[in-house]
């Protein structure tokens, strides 16, 4: 009965421990600044291994079918935005373990994106609405490169609308941010 009480107190005292090591990890805030559609965002964490970010900006962004109409060649509309995106990460501890960086929330994840776009600048289409929402799950990456460089890259199917209620579903969708964090 002793041996068997020992052990399970060692057995608890081990696994609080083991815990405690893997509660380091853990996800930041980070404001950064994005170039290829260039923008300023603020990541801040919802959990251990969550965060929320949010982007505000001016970009490029191509014309949904059923949202546009007469483009020839390269479409292309350029048009204030606002994405949103809930990122869960997945691989922080097993990055920590092989000693890669975690610094700045590098790792894979999960999400749910939203991006709203408004009123064109510079379009090459005729727009069914000056604004349009799109939204869906993906998956990406995100790395801290250097002192302050900053890669993210996801991808995932999603839903798209406009304010009179046209919309579709677009199987893929790309996005490529690369920039500064400036923390």
């Amino acid at each position: 009965m002793k041996k068997s009480l020992l052990i399970l107190v060692f057995g608890l005292l081990t696994s609080v421990n083991y815990a405690q090591e893997n509660n380091e990890i853990k996800t930041e805030k980070i404001w950064r600044i994005n170039f290829l559609n260039p923008a300023i965002e603020l990541e801040i964490p919802t959990g251990q291994y969550s965060t929320f970010s949010s982007a505000l900006g001016i970009g490029y962004g191509g014309g949904y079918p059923d949202l546009t109409s007469a483009g020839n060649g390269f479409i292309y509309i350029i048009s204030p935005f606002l994405d949103l995106q809930q990122k869960w990460f997945y691989n922080l501890n097993k990055r920590n373990v092989k000693t890669l960086n975690t610094e700045n929330n590098s790792g894979n994840y999960v999400s749910f994106r939203l991006i709203t776009r408004g009123n064109s600048i510079a379009e090459n289409v005729n727009r069914t609405s000056d604004f349009d929402f799109a939204f869906g799950p993906t998956w990406g990456i995100q790395r801290k490169y250097g002192k302050n460089f900053h890669l993210l890259f996801d991808v995932g199917p999603q839903y798209y609308i406009d304010t009179n209620g046209n919309g579709n579903i677009w199987p893929i969708m790309l996005q490529l941010n690369l920039g500064f964090d400036l923390n």
